[in-house]
């Protein structure tokens, strides 16, 4: 059991890519005086007049000391706004990933078919190597993102991404609207061709974020820039 997690609440959470939000989550559970790496926590903290926050707090120690240190020296406090728009968003999470999912699915077995199109890599893909994966932890989906190669390689990839009407050209992934991007002419371009293929990002890669909008006009954009090629 993860004993702490943080994630984003940008991504799926929110799903409308409205807001900067993220979140910690803390068991209480882990043992923080058990190590001098922890000495923010279990040594007495200069900055709060020699307070040592395991002695105080206990249980609560670093969900405490996150708050009250990152506060005070960066001033991470979310907007009432953006709470606002992160839980209203939360609200429709589970309707929204039926509806990913199953998007992503169909847009995958769809662009096996093509001839543009060298390979697919989506866990909810039989063929896929995470596949078992999938059907283990994730109850068969295969969740919203995956990528695909283009056979005509980087040029290809600058050219899709620039094709797209209703897909948006966007970094991000977790929006209710479909989002595509060519790591290597962007997020990935200051790497070596090297690089890049190690890093999953090789010059063939696309990366695709399918939103909710319906499967036949996610389809029918993805036909006409793959056709424009």
């Amino acid at each position: 059991m993860a004993e702490l997690v943080e994630r984003a609440a940008v991504e799926f959470l929110g799903g409308h890519g409205n807001s900067l939000a993220g979140l910690i989550i803390d068991s209480g559970k882990f043992d923080w005086t058990k190590s001098e790496k922890y000495a923010f926590l279990n040594q007495p903290n200069p900055s709060y007049h020699g307070k040592v926050f395991t002695d105080a707090f206990g249980e609560l120690a670093f969900i405490l000391a996150a708050r009250a240190l990152s506060l005070r020296d960066l001033g991470p406090a979310l907007s009432p706004q953006n709470a606002f728009y992160i839980l209203t968003g939360m609200e429709t999470l589970a309707l929204r990933m039926e509806r990913h999912c199953d998007n992503a699915l169909a847009l995958a077995k769809w662009l096996q078919g093509r001839d543009e199109v060298e390979w697919v890599s989506y866990a909810g893909l039989p063929d896929s190597d995470y596949h078992v994966l999938a059907q283990k932890y994730l109850g068969g989906k295969g969740g919203a993102v995956f990528t695909f190669g283009l056979k005509g390689g980087y040029d290809a990839g600058v050219k899709l991404v620039s094709a797209v009407k209703l897909f948006s050209h966007l970094a991000n992934i977790g929006d209710t609207r479909s989002l595509i991007i060519h790591p290597a002419s962007t997020t990935h371009s200051q790497l070596s061709a090297e690089e890049l293929v190690a890093a999953g990002a090789g010059p063939d890669v696309v990366r695709l974020s399918v939103g909710i909008e319906h499967i036949d006009d996610i389809i029918a954009d993805m036909t006409q820039a793959l056709e424009s090629l």
